[in-house]
C-alpha cells in the first residue's frame, strides 16, 4: 500500500506600507488593506513592517505611556476586524514588559496571539536612534526558557486571552511548517538571528525592517537577504516601510522574498501607492533538501541539538494551525495563487541618479497631501540646483499623474484632487504631468542687475516644460531700499569688491540679495494661492545641495532657509548626473542637459564681462568663490563622515589618492576645507530639513552630530600635518619637476 506524503506547498505575503508615525487609525487601515490583500492571493503568512502599527519614526514618542497604549488599541481592533482569520500575522509594535520598553514583533493567528518576539540588536548608528527608546532583548541570566507577558484586561475581556510567551521563540505548526523572526538591524550583526534559526530546523524567517532610503545602500541591503538563505538554505520574507513617516527620512520598501539565495518575488523601491503586496508560493520540500545537500550545516545543526540536550525549548508549538496547502484540492487553488517559482529574478535597484528624482519625489507627495498645503513655491534661478529641485517636483507629478489615471477612484487620485482643491467628489485627473504641475508648483525668478539673461531664460524654459505657474521678477527695489535705510542710519554705503570695496562690504551686497530672495519666497508662498483665486498655502522648498552645506558655502537665512529642501543630502556630481539623465528620460526636459553643462554661479557680483562666459553667463563661478571644487568637496565630505577622519587622518588618505599633487598641495586644500568646515557649521543648525540621502550629510539636527563652535586654527591638527609635510621636502620639489 502506499502513503500518501503530506504536501509542502505554502504561500507566503509580505508589503510596503507607507505608515505615518502616531497616525493610528490611517495604519490600521493600512494593515488591514495589506491583510486583506494576502488573503486574496491566498496567503496563509504576513509579514509587516517594524513598529508598523504606531510608525517607525515616532521617536521620543515612544517615551511615552499613551503610544504603548494606542498600539494594543490597534492591535485589538486589527483583530476584531479579522485581520488573523485564517491568516498567522506578523505584526510590529512597541511593547512595554516588566517595566522594560521593547520593539517588538506580535505573532497572531484567529485573533489570538501567539507569541510577543523582542528585538535582540538595536540600530544606533547615523540616523538610528533606537537605543534611546528600547532595550535590547537578552535571554535571562537564569536560563528560564519560557517568560509570559500579561495582556492588557481590555483584550483579556475580548479575546478570553490573559497571557502570551513572551521570548526568542519560533513557532512550530502542526503540519510540520517552523516561522521565526529576525528583526531590521539583526540582519547586520556578527552573530545574525537568521543563523541560530536555520541551525534550529526553522524553515521561514521574517525579517520586518524600518530602513530608509540612501544613496546606493539598497544593494547591501539585499545582497545580506539574498547570502544568507544561500549559505543557511531557507525562505527568507523581507518587508519595510515605503515613504515618509513624518521626518527627514524616506523609507525605500523593496519587500521581497527569497528562497535559497533565489528572489522570487520583490516589490518596488519607489511608489506613491500607500500599500504594496507581494507573495510568492514556495515548496518548503526544497529547503529541507538544499540544506540535508550541504554536510556542514548538517554537522552544526546536530551539534547545536546536542548541546541543547536533543530538544528545542525555543520551538512554541501550535497544533492547531495548518498553512501548507494541498494542491489536489481545488477550493484551495484559486488562480490568485502565484505559482510555485521556477525561476530567479533579478535584482530590481534603481541606478543613483534614478534615485536621485524617484526617492525626493516620493518624499516630496507625502509631505504635500499630508501637510494639506496647495502646493510649492520654489525660487527658480535657472542653475543646477534649483533645477535639480523643480525636476524632483515633476518627477512627483507625472508618478502621481499617472497613478491616478490608473485608478480614478483610488487613494492617489484622491489625494491628488484634494491637493489640487478640486471636487473631491468628482473623478476629476489631471490629464497630463504638466497640468498637476500648474497646480501645485509655482516658479519664480528672482534676479537682479547682477543677473544673466541666460539664466533667466532657463527658468523660464524649463519652467514651460514641467508646467509651473511662472513669474519672472527683479528685486533691485527691495535691494536698494534696505542699503538706502543702512545709509541713513550709518552715512556709509557698501560697494562690491571689483568697485573699490572691501570684502566685508562685497559680502554683505551679496547676502542681502540672497536674503531677500528668501523672504519674497515666503510672502509668494502665502500669497500667490490667493492671487490665483485659490485656497490655502504653499511650502517652500530649498535648493542647497550636501556639498555646499559641508563647506557653508551659504547665506544664512537665504533661499536656503525653506520649509523643506529635496536635494540637502544630495552632491553637486549626483545632481548633474540626475539633470542629464531626465533629459534622456523626458525629451521635453531638454533644458535640463544645458543647466546641467554650465558652470554654477552665485550670480550676486557685478558681471564682468571680460571674463564672463557664455556657458555661465556669468564671470563669478561657485568652484572659483569656494577655493575648492565639487568633486573635491565630494572627497572631504566622504572621509570626514563615512570614514572618520580628522584634518591628520584625511591627510594621510589624500596623500595616496591625489598622488599626483606635492605633499603641500594636499595639506593647504585639507586645510582649507577644514577651515571654511569649522568657520561655517554654525548654519547647519538652522539648515532645512532635508531629504536624507548621502552618507556624508553634514545635517546638524539628528544625523551628524558635532559642536558648531570650532577652534578654526586647528593648531595641533594643523601643526601635524605641517611636520609631516616638512619631513618630505624632496618630494615637493620632485612633485614641481
Amino acid at each position: 500500500y502506499t502513503i500518501r506524503t503530506p504536501s509542502s506547498l505554502i504561500t507566503l505575503a509580505t508589503c510596503n506600507l507607507n505608515q505615518w508615525a502616531l497616525d493610528f487609525d490611517g495604519n490600521v487601515q493600512r494593515i488591514l488593506t495589506s491583510c486583506r490583500i494576502a488573503k486574496d492571493q491566498h496567503a496563509s503568512y504576513r509579514l509587516g513592517p517594524e513598529l508598523e502599527i504606531c510608525g517607525y519614526g515616532c521617536e521620543d514618542h515612544f517615551l511615552e505611556q499613551d503610544t504603548f497604549d494606542h498600539c494594543w488599541e490597534s492591535l485589538i481592533q486589527l483583530l476584531e476586524e479579522g485581520a488573523s482569520d485564517g491568516l498567522l500575522c506578523d505584526f510590529g509594535m512597541p511593547v512595554l514588559h516588566a517595566g522594560v520598553r521593547y520593539n517588538c514583533r506580535v505573532i497572531c493567528y484567529n485573533r489570538k496571539v501567539l507569541l510577543i518576539r523582542p528585538k535582540t540588536a538595536m540600530a544606533d548608528n547615523g540616523n538610528y536612534r533606537e537605543g534611546r527608546y528600547f532595550t535590547a532583548y537578552s535571554v535571562p541570566s537564569n536560563g528560564a526558557s519560557e517568560e509570559k507577558h500579561l495582556l492588557p484586561t481590555n483584550f483579556a475581556s475580548r479575546f478570553g486571552q490573559r497571557d502570551v510567551p513572551f521570548g526568542l521563540h519560533h513557532i512550530t505548526c502542526a503540519d510540520g511548517t517552523t516561522i521565526g523572526c529576525e528583526s531590521c538591524e539583526e540582519l547586520w550583526t556578527p552573530q545574525a538571528s537568521h543563523i541560530d534559526l536555520a541551525l534550529r530546523g526553522v524553515e521561514i524567517i521574517g525579517n520586518g525592517s524600518g530602513s530608509h532610503h540612501e544613496l546606493r545602500k539598497l544593494s547591501t541591503r539585499m545582497e545580506l537577504m539574498i547570502n544568507a538563505t544561500r549559505k543557511c538554505g531557507g525562505v527568507y520574507l523581507y518587508s519595510n516601510q515605503r515613504g515618509c513617516d513624518g521626518s527627514r527620512t524616506y523609507y525605500d520598501g523593496c519587500a521581497m522574498i527569497v528562497v535559497n539565495g533565489r528572489i522570487v518575488a520583490q516589490a518596488p523601491q519607489f511608489d506613491v501607492h500607500d500599500v504594496h503586496v507581494i507573495s510568492a508560493t514556495v515548496d518548503l520540500d526544497d529547503v529541507r533538501s538544499y540544506r540535508a545537500s550541504q554536510p556542514s550545516f548538517g554537522i552544526q545543526a546536530a551539534r547545536l541539538a546536542t548541546d541543547e540536550g536533543g530538544g528545542d525549548s525555543n520551538s512554541l508549538l501550535c497544533d492547531d494551525i495548518h498553512l501548507v496547502f494541498d494542491p489536489l484540492d481545488m477550493s484551495l487553488s484559486g488562480k490568485s495563487r502565484p505559482k510555485v517559482a521556477d525561476e530567479d529574478l533579478t535584482l530590481q535597484i534603481a541606478a543613483p541618479e534614478e534615485e536621485c528624482c524617484l526617492g525626493p519625489a516620493c518624499w516630496l507627495w507625502d509631505f504635500l497631501r499630508r501637510s494639506g498645503a496647495a502646493g510649492f513655491f520654489l525660487p527658480l534661478s535657472g542653475g543646477a540646483d534649483s533645477s535639480s529641485v523643480a525636476a524632483i517636483v515633476a518627477v512627483m507629478c507625472i508618478l502621481v499623474t499617472k497613478a491616478a489615471r490608473d485608478d480614478p477612484e483610488g487613494n492617489v487620485a484622491q489625494d491628488c484632487r484634494r491637493v489640487c482643491r478640486q471636487d473631491e467628489n468628482s473623478l476629476w485627473v489631471p490629464t497630463t504631468p504638466q497640468e498637476m504641475g500648474n497646480h501645485v508648483l509655482h516658479t519664480t525668478f528672482m534676479g537682479t542687475d547682477n543677473s544673466s539673461e541666460v539664466t533667466k531664460s532657463r527658468a523660464k524654459r524649463l519652467g514651460d516644460a514641467i508646467g509651473s505657474y511662472h513669474l519672472s521678477i527683479k528685486i533691485d527695489l527691495m535691494v536698494s531700499a534696505v542699503l538706502q535705510v543702512f545709509q541713513l542710519a550709518t552715512g556709509h554705503m557698501p560697494r562690491f569688491l571689483s568697485r573699490g570695496g572691501t570684502m566685508s562690504e562685497d559680502l554683505a551686497l551679496q547676502n542681502i540679495q540672497a536674503r531677500l530672495r528668501m523672504v519674497t519666497a515666503y510672502l509668494m508662498a502665502q500669497l500667490l494661492p490667493w492671487v490665483r483665486g485659490r485656497s490655502g498655502f504653499l511650502l517652500v522648498l530649498g535648493s542647497a545641495n550636501v556639498d555646499e552645506g559641508l563647506r557653508g558655502y551659504m547665506t544664512k537665512y537665504d533661499c536656503s532657509s525653506a520649509d523643506l529642501n529635496p536635494i540637502g543630502a544630495i552632491s553637486k556630481g549626483d545632481l548633474k548626473r540626475m539633470l542629464l539623465f531626465l533629459s534622456k528620460k523626458y525629451p521635453d526636459f531638454d533644458v535640463l542637459a544645458e543647466i546641467a553643462n554650465a558652470p554654477p554661479t552665485a550670480e550676486l557680483r557685478p558681471i564682468d564681462a571680460a571674463t564672463a562666459t557664455a556657458e555661465a553667463g556669468h564671470s563669478q563661478t561657485d568652484e572659483d568663490d569656494m577655493g575648492m571644487t565639487y568633486e573635491e568637496l565630494g572627497y572631504f565630505g566622504r572621509l570626514r563622515k563615512i570614514s572618520r577622519c580628522g584634518p591628520v587622518s584625511m591627510f594621510r588618505k589624500l596623500l595616496v589618492t591625489w598622488n599626483h599633487l606635492s605633499p603641500s598641495e594636499v595639506a593647504s586644500k585639507v586645510k582649507r576645507f577644514f577651515y571654511y568646515y569649522s568657520l561655517n557649521r554654525h548654519k547647519m543648525t538652522t539648515i532645512t530639513p532635508a531629504y536624507h540621502a548621502e552618507a556624508y550629510s553634514p545635517d546638524d539636527n539628528r544625523f551628524d552630530l558635532r559642536q558648531f563652535l570650532y577652534n578654526t586654527r586647528w593648531t595641533r591638527q594643523f601643526a601635524v600635518i605641517d611636520d609631516m609635510v616638512a619631513e618630505h621636502p624632496e618630494t615637493d620639489k620632485d612633485k614641481n619637476d
